[in-house]
């Protein structure tokens, strides 16, 4: 219980309020919605839930199911706001503790089983004390998982959604002039860039990322109805303007780079100390 309360207070108040909010509309959309969504077992009543949920927020704009689809994703990523915060206070700490990380690897070496259960043991008592949590970036995709599924089922299995126009779209069928694809994949790149830049300790792989997902998203879109590649375009958005705020990397390299004159300034000054005492 009070690591639960410790989680809520590191996460704060606003994203919770904003997740309550978004709860209470998808519940409210999915009342507007007065036709039928049959369901027969637990997984398709969660779908019906998502698919009345669209069509309820489109009557809200004269059953215009895209915006029906815009409003539903951002509902969506409200939602799930508080587990994007706790991510990333994670991701945060985890590049913290990085340098010590390594110095465990140094000071254990080997490869046997007695040297490995002893960094383990470390490791482990190292994320204790720095509060990190090294699997708390998989929360967010496992949740989004199942509601991209989700999704995907409720536009293929509703003949309205699956028939229905927003722009030059046909909802039900890949977009005919990929221009969904490469907003996706672009709003994908923009926002692995800005979580990339914040890390202060960059390998290969590290540097790989933000021009790897773009191009897994593009093909993906490709491959999908349109109403799923917009899902992912609005959502992707959100996310690059999420990481700029909760991730600025311009204000972290500031904030470091005065945490390292600081201390440096210190290590200045006891050198000057002992100095005068010889």
């Amino acid at each position: 219980m009070k690591r639960f309360e410790n989680i809520l207070k590191r996460i704060g108040p606003l994203p919770l309020i904003m997740a309550g909010v978004a709860l209470v509309l998808i519940i409210v959309s999915g009342l507007s919605y007065d036709g039928q969504v049959t369901s027969h077992s637990f997984w398709s009543a969660i779908v019906a839930v998502f698919t009345r949920a669209i069509l309820g927020a489109s009557s809200w704009f004269g059953n215009n199911y895209g915006m029906g689809i815009i409003l539903f994703t951002i509902f969506i990523r409200f939602l799930i706001l508080p587990l994007m915060v706790y991510q990333v206070q994670s991701m945060m700490k985890m590049q913290v503790v990085q340098p010590a990380l390594k110095e465990l690897q140094a000071k254990y070496p080997g490869k046997d089983t007695e040297s490995r259960q002893l960094m383990m043991a470390e490791q482990q008592a190292l994320y204790k004390d720095a509060g990190v949590n090294p699997f708390a970036s998989m929360l967010p995709l496992i949740v989004q998982m199942p509601i991209l599924i989700a999704l995907y089922q409720s536009i293929w299995n509703s003949p309205v959604l699956r028939s229905g126009k927003f722009l030059w779209l046909q909802l039900g069928s890949n977009d005919p002039y990929f221009i969904l694809p490469v907003l996706a994949a672009l709003f994908t790149f923009a926002s692995s860039w800005l979580s990339m830049q914040s890390n202060p300790d960059q390998n290969g792989m590290t540097k790989a990322m933000p021009y790897i997902f773009p191009v897994i998203i593009f093909f993906s879109a490709l491959a999908v109805p349109s109403a799923l590649s917009l899902y992912w375009v609005v959502g992707n958005a959100f996310q690059t303007v999420q990481t700029f705020f909760l991730q600025n990397p311009f204000k972290i390299r500031r904030e470091r780079e005065a945490a390292a004159q600081l201390e440096k300034e210190k290590q200045r000054k006891i050198r000057k100390a002992k100095r005068r005492k010889r």
